[in-house]
């Protein structure tokens, strides 16, 4: 819900805000949950779901070292292929530390992936007879277009009202569609996603306008890569948890039931 996105832990006899706490905490500082989930209510699935966005601290450090690497590497060294190399060498590193220790890759794959397409855009811009510039600004095009492309997927699903999220309810109650038939059910998945959204939107509407200035060589193409690296990081995990908390405070306002069987008549 990245450019972009990772079970939370609950307890349903005890107060959701305290819920909340207990269980989003840990999973921002660590990654595996202190005991099983209960899903007795939208909230507790909702929560389930979205803890499993994130990689707590080193998951954010893996998302985000090969980009700072391959700006500062691209910017000391005009070296475009050294630069994408170096972050290549550093999520492969960050991958076989992971294999050693018998954790989850996820987030260092998603690393790896990002940085395939990114050498992808930067070779058809060679191809096209871009400078070495043009090539390290469209390195940055993927992620611009991932979220725009996300942003829209996740506002449509509201609009239809079929809000993303509630899918996510689906998956724990074994009815893809069951919530549906909840009023109180959609309008809280609607809002969840829309909260979704916002940093999608926030990004391209930062990022794409500097993309298009180095491109167009409104500004000088250097400092358009400086720029979106900086902010491809400002704009990463720290924004992602804005959103986070702001759905955490959405999520300890309710507490709807999960129903798991038919609606009533």
């Amino acid at each position: 819900m990245t450019d972009q996105t990772p079970a939370g832990t609950g307890d349903h006899t005890s107060d959701l805000t305290s819920d909340l706490t207990s269980d989003l905490t840990p999973d921002l500082t660590s990654e595996r949950p202190a005991h099983p989930v209960e899903t007795d209510t939208v909230e507790a699935v909702v929560r389930q779901q979205l803890s499993k966005a994130l990689g707590g601290r080193r998951g954010m450090a893996e998302a985000a070292v090969p980009t700072i690497l391959f700006t500062a590497t691209w910017l000391t060294m005009r070296e475009l292929e050294l630069a994408l190399w170096v972050s290549i060498g550093a999520a492969v590193v960050l991958l076989l530390v992971r294999l050693v220790q018998r954790s989850t890759v996820q987030f260092v794959v998603n690393a790896l992936f990002g940085i395939a397409i990114g050498w992808y855009f930067v070779h058809r811009s060679a191809a096209s007879g871009g400078s070495e510039q043009d090539q390290a600004l469209a390195y940055f095009l993927p992620g611009i277009l991932y979220n725009g492309g996300y942003a829209v997927v996740l506002a449509f699903t509201c609009l239809i009202g079929w809000p993303l999220v509630g899918f996510m309810v689906g998956s724990i109650t074994g009815d893809a569609t069951a919530w549906h038939s909840d009023r109180q059910v959609v309008k809280l998945c609607s809002r969840l996603t829309w909260l979704l959204v916002a940093p999608c939107l926030l990004r391209v509407a930062v990022q794409a306008p500097i993309w298009l200035a180095g491109t167009s060589g409104s500004i000088d193409p250097d400092a358009a890569v400086a720029a979106l690296g900086v902010l491809k990081i400002v704009l990463g995990w720290p924004l992602q948890l804005a959103a986070l908390g702001s759905m955490v405070w959405l999520l300890s306002r309710n507490r709807t039931p999960v129903t798991t069987g038919p609606a009533p008549a």
